[in-house]
């Protein structure tokens, strides 16, 4: 298996991107909700498939809202909702073998629900707004298949949310997350007080919560809030990034290799993880999410694989000296 080249995977996402969005996608409940939806405008989340090793499709969906840092407007979760309920709608018997979330914008992940637009709601439409950006961020952490995500820039208030539903988390080492919604006079409200403290303890997501504070990229791998820590910048390069006004053209430069290596990085762990048998790895991943069952949820999942010819090709492949060709049944 060949890893896909920083330099080459981003011009592959960004050529082949295609969105499966439904032609008129407004709750039904919230009719309120067309004045945001309704026009047509580039699409917000983009979506790319590439091919997972033995069957399937890696899924990876970018935020594209660049005028707004990737903050969360009604037309965005209006389009994320769409992507992640059709994967939730396959049950991890499809073709999406993982799930990628990432940004197409340098220098930042997620800013975080779009507060401007929140001060022209009423009290309707922004019920109407935390009750699918909750549903969708729960259908996330909730999906069947491994969902990883890539953090090359600012993840703030909901951008660390949305990161927090998947399974693993990559940043680049100039990534920065914060949880400010004390600052702002409100608390977090899409999973930060309970994904957190659920991730690195009680008294770690207590500082954050309460404090607000931002957490560069390296105390967020101590911490435990990301599983892989992407260097990607010399230490005096990235002071550099970070002050405003310094060499613009570099300081872009530099945000966008992040990105990219980011990303090229979060997708080729993806493809490891789907090198194991797909039905292995989904067993996997079940038992280990219902962890708390502790062996009675392992000793489920174990007599499932037993039976699957994924397993006898394991244990062909391993007599012949060979590498197995899955097929996920």
């Amino acid at each position: 298996m060949n890893p896909i080249k920083p330099s080459t995977f981003p011009t592959i996402l960004r050529n082949s991107h295609r969105t499966l969005r439904p032609q008129s996608f407004v709750p039904t409940s919230y009719q309120c909700w067309r004045s945001y939806s309704a026009q047509a405008s580039p699409s917000l989340v983009r979506a790319t498939s590439l091919p997972a090793p033995h069957t399937g499709r890696i899924r990876v969906l970018t935020l594209n809202r660049p005028s707004a840092r990737n903050a969360i407007s009604a037309a965005l979760l209006n389009e994320l909702h769409a992507e992640v309920a059709a994967i939730a709608a396959e049950r991890g018997e499809g073709d999406t073998r993982a799930l990628v979330l990432a940004s197409d914008v340098d220098g930042t992940f997620c800013a975080g629900a779009d507060l401007k637009e929140r001060r022209g709601m009423s009290a309707e439409e922004t019920a109407a707004f935390l009750s699918l950006l909750r549903s969708t961020f729960t259908t996330i952490s909730t999906l069947p298949v491994p969902t990883l995500c890539a953090v090359a820039g600012t993840a703030f208030g909901g951008g660390l949310e949305l990161a927090l539903t998947t399974h693993l988390r990559v940043f680049a080492s100039t990534a920065t997350v914060a949880l400010p919604e004390t600052r702002l006079g409100i608390v977090p409200g899409a999973g930060g007080t309970y994904r957190l403290p659920g991730l690195i303890g009680l008294a770690r997501a207590r500082d954050l919560i309460l404090t607000g504070r931002r957490v560069d990229a390296p105390e967020a791998y101590f911490l435990g809030i990301c599983d892989r820590l992407v260097q990607v910048l010399p230490e005096d390069e990235v002071e550099k990034v970070e002050m405003e006004g310094l060499d613009p053209d570099r300081s872009a430069a530099a945000m966008r290799q992040a990105r990219d290596v980011a990303l090229t990085t979060t997708v080729e762990v993806a493809r490891q993880i789907c090198d194991g048998g797909p039905v292995a790895v989904r067993l996997a991943l079940q038992a280990v999410e219902a962890c708390a069952l502790g062996e009675k949820a392992e000793n489920a999942a174990y007599e499932q694989v037993l039976k699957t010819e994924d397993r006898m090709e394991a244990l062909r492949a391993f007599a012949e000296k060979r590498k197995p060709a899955y097929k996920g049944r």
